[in-house]
């Protein structure tokens, strides 16, 4: 059973969660084309960061960063490796949803890779009703970038 818990950017197994997520977004995508936040800017002003645990297990992450009154974007989705395909991420993302109506945001905005190894977390935000739009709050348009967003 996977338990959602705010925070967690203390605990060296989120960092290393955390460290393998950055590893594989340039190991992914180029330098350029990386918008993964590291701890120092998930520690910032305006994100709110959650952690997946299942048992002892950091399995998943997800943050929320306040772009506008009405607008929040997701950032640091990650299922560990191990976790993969065990709904890890559905977890967090509908928690991370809930969060943002909570709070009273209007919209969830996300950029998201192209390559094939985003192809699940496409899958993941499409499910969920999230559609495709341009480029928002500083990125701009990228091949190797997909944007989305759902209205809640």
């Amino acid at each position: 059973m996977v338990k959602i818990c705010a925070g967690g950017l203390d605990d060296e197994r989120v960092q290393q969660l955390l460290a393998e997520h950055i590893a594989d977004m340039y190991a992914t995508s180029p330098a350029e084309s990386v918008h993964a936040l590291d701890l120092d800017a998930l520690r910032g002003p305006g994100l709110v960061f959650w952690t997946a645990w299942d048992g002892p297990l950091a399995v998943g992450c997800g943050a929320l960063k306040d772009l506008n009154d009405d607008d929040v974007e997701l950032k640091s989705m990650r299922t560990s490796a191990t976790s993969r395909g065990k709904g890890v991420g559905t977890v967090m993302l509908r928690h991370l949803l809930d969060e943002a109506r909570r709070r009273g945001a209007k919209r969830v905005l996300l950029e998201t890779g192209s390559q094939q190894f985003f192809a699940p977390a496409r899958r993941l935000y499409e499910r969920h009703q999230f559609t495709q739009r341009g480029p928002f709050a500083g990125y701009v348009e990228d091949p190797n970038s997909h944007f989305y967003e759902l209205a809640l």
